[in-house]
């Protein structure tokens, strides 16, 4: 397909280009790269993406409602990580023709920067960092987690992964979801208990589930108020299952000893949002899932994609849940 423009959206961290050869693509195509979050506001994002054939999105960074979509009358194609997105339209794209491909999924690497945000706070490790650079010595007691209670909300995917690292810490595990069967709990090593039950006994809650109306403010001031005041929350799956507002005034107030975050209600986090200057937090900027490899993964999967529709070929289609056989 002659003179194809491609937009790449929120390549924040400008290596799309690096880790897909967009320029092996047939035809006259012509890839532009989105370094930068898109200006506010649908007329701008609108005037913003006008001109492009191909939108390859970086998971739900930018939504593209419908009424933005329908504003893009060039648009023919959307590529996206994964097989499912929760901020496009599918029913409009549907209704319009525009097929949305996704990627074939690959083990999620999020279970690692869990326990990454778990030690640092256990171990006082940007406290220490920070001090050292200051010219200080040993201004901080660490703690051991042998031995300690880890709460994990949802053993899915990644969680259950989070459960076998806390038992191979010699941590008791224990976990809670709202459908979690005992004998679920049990395979993945972990104790099944109340809800109330998790944030009263836990050192480390674990927030691990997907963001859905079920479990946006899942965890509140109710919940966070339940936590002993030397037990730490991480969260590492979507900000607005925990209430950022509770959260905030818990750190602020020593109500818990504090919170291992990669996720926030607005992201970017505003640069003068409370949690940055709280010394009780071990923060990082939605990160977890965005490594080398597996950004590698999505951008290659998401190129074939639209290789494939350059070519004539629909693969990998995001139709409800799961891949959809290729159709020409």
């Amino acid at each position: 397909m002659a003179g194809t423009k491609i937009a790449v959206l929120d390549d924040y961290m400008r290596i799309a280009g690096e880790l897909a050869d967009w320029t092996s693509l047939p035809g006259e195509t012509q890839t532009d790269f989105f370094y930068e979050k898109l200006p506010e506001g649908i007329d701008a994002r609108a005037v913003a993406l006008a001109d492009y054939d191909v939108l390859v999105v970086t998971r739900e960074r930018t939504p593209l409602p419908k009424e933005l979509l329908e504003r893009l009358h060039k648009l023919k194609f959307i590529a996206s990580p994964e097989m499912h997105n929760r901020v496009i339209d599918f029913d409009y794209c549907r209704e319009r023709n525009i097929p949305v491909c996704g990627t074939k999924p690959r083990p999620s690497p999020t279970f690692e920067l869990t326990w990454a945000l778990i030690l640092a706070l256990a171990k006082n490790v940007t406290i220490d960092d920070r001090a050292m650079r200051e010219g200080k010595w040993q201004t901080a007691v660490g703690t051991e987690i042998r031995g300690k209670t880890l709460g994990v909300i949802g053993l899915g995917r990644i969680g259950s992964e989070v459960a076998k690292v806390g038992n191979a810490f010699g941590m008791e595990v224990i976990a809670w979801s709202e459908n979690m069967t005992r004998d679920w709990a049990e395979e993945c090593g972990a104790e099944l208990v109340s809800k109330d039950d998790l944030f009263r006994r836990s050192d480390y809650v674990v927030v691990i589930v997907i963001q859905s109306d079920r479990t946006i403010g899942l965890v509140g001031a109710h919940e966070i108020g339940l936590m002993k005041p030397d037990a730490y929350l991480i969260n590492p799956a979507r900000g607005p299952i925990v209430d950022e507002a509770a959260l905030v005034d818990a750190l602020q107030n020593n109500k818990i000893a504090g919170a291992g975050l990669d996720v926030y209600d607005v992201e970017p986090l505003p640069v003068d949002h409370p949690l940055r200057s709280l010394p009780n937090t071990v923060l990082m900027p939605h990160v977890a899932g965005f490594t080398r490899e597996h950004y590698a993964h999505w951008y290659n999967g998401m190129m074939e994609d639209v290789r494939a529709w350059l070519d004539g070929e629909i693969i990998n289609e995001i139709h409800g849940s799961g891949i959809v056989a290729a159709r020409v």
